[in-house]
């Protein structure tokens, strides 16, 4: 897969929406999620690149798909601890279900692709 394939441009839209956030949460979460958001999503992003690089990327993808999945758990979190308001728990659904659509296409791909070159 490209690495200008869209996936990996909404990765790095995310990175770049998702940082500056995690920089304003209040004190109490700097520690803890403020550190964790990023991370997460930076591992989501290695894990797409080791997929594409990869001749059988299927574990990275699904890696991939857990990285995102603590990343949607995270941003509930700091959603319902008020640490961000609706509108950004909103914005970073809708760019975490972006992924999670193209994420879901690449995995089915990859899937197709195994059961065809099959016994």
């Amino acid at each position: 897969m490209s690495r200008e394939s869209p996936i990996f441009t909404q990765t790095y839209d995310l990175l770049r929406w998702l940082l500056p956030l995690a920089g304003q949460l209040p004190r109490e979460h700097r520690s803890g999620l403020a550190r964790r958001l990023p991370d997460v999503a930076f591992e989501l992003q290695r894990r797409l690149i080791e997929a594409a690089k990869a001749e059988d990327g299927t574990a990275d993808l699904h890696a991939a798909d857990a990285a995102l999945a603590e990343l949607r758990t995270l941003l509930r979190l700091t959603r319902d601890l008020g640490a961000i308001s609706f509108g950004q728990y909103e914005e970073g659904v809708r760019r975490s279900s972006e992924i999670g659509r193209l994420l879901g296409g690449w995995l089915r791909r990859m899937k197709g692709l195994s059961l065809a070159s099959g016994p």
